[in-house]
């Protein structure tokens, strides 16, 4: 999901088995995807009414993704990224395009693919593709993406969903010239499961898990920089299969 405030609660056996019936609901799906059509089609509205964080999150990106595609260590040609969960194409129109010969946006909410054009403005030319389907139904072209970018989205798929879907995102990277970036909210606790937009901020063990299962390794790990101490930290995550011939010393299986 969105940015997000942290809920001080107790964790209990009870609650871990809570949130193992709601993510497995035959609703997690369409509950989301009714609170997104909710939402307004604008920046604070995608932020979760956090618009005034959205330079500090463009930042912090921007500084986590340029060693891999310029100076001495980088190995991802700016050519074609993929902007995952695109809302209105905010990632896409201040870190993807500028950097990016080529941007494609998934997004399955109609009223953000409306908006986006006009946000994008003379920039959105260089999109080639949109696709209008949630990331559980949608699969990469194969061998095409130098980054895909998936941003407070991965917390509406159940973990199955999103190990598959990053199995997928492995097939979709320029072999051993790709890379796929995961920022999204980390509970320092258990993973916390939000009943407003049907959402799940999963905990660091099991991220791991998560990346271990779908044979991804992390090249790359940053918290964002000067973020609000009441909000669940965001991780940055660069990920890369573990059968790789990239030589990266922090890429290990």
């Amino acid at each position: 999901s969105y940015i997000r405030t942290v809920a001080v609660m107790e964790c209990e056996a009870s609650e871990n088995d809570d949130l193992i019936k709601k993510m497995s609901s035959d609703t997690f799906y369409t509950d989301a995807k009714a609170y997104w059509e909710s939402v307004p089609a604008t920046v604070n509205g995608v932020m979760g009414g956090f618009a005034n964080l959205s330079s500090c999150d463009i930042t912090g990106s921007k500084k986590f993704l340029l060693p891999f595609i310029q100076g001495p260590t980088a190995f991802v040609p700016p050519d074609i990224a993929l902007d995952c969960g695109a809302g209105i194409g905010r990632v896409s129109k201040r870190l993807l395009l500028p950097l990016f010969k080529e941007v494609d946006l998934e997004e399955p909410n109609s009223a953000f693919l409306e908006k986006i054009q006009g946000y994008l403005g003379e920039s959105g030319k260089r999109i080639g593709h949109y696709f209008p389907v949630g990331l559980q139904e949608f699969t990469p072209q194969e061998r095409h993406y130098n980054v895909i970018w998936c941003q407070w989205v991965l917390s509406h798929l159940r973990d199955s969903d999103l190990v598959s879907f990053l199995q997928r995102c492995i097939l979709g990277l320029v072999p051993n010239h790709g890379v796929i970036i995961v920022k999204e909210n980390v509970s320092t606790d258990e993973d916390d499961f939000d009943d407003e937009d049907s959402s799940v901020t999963r905990c660091m063990e099991t991220f791991l898990r998560i990346f271990s299962e779908a044979n991804l390794c992390i090249v790359k790990q940053e918290n964002q920089p000067k973020w609000p101490g009441n909000m669940f930290p965001v991780t940055m995550f660069a990920l890369a299969p573990n059968s790789s011939k990239m030589n990266i010393s922090t890429c290990s299986s």
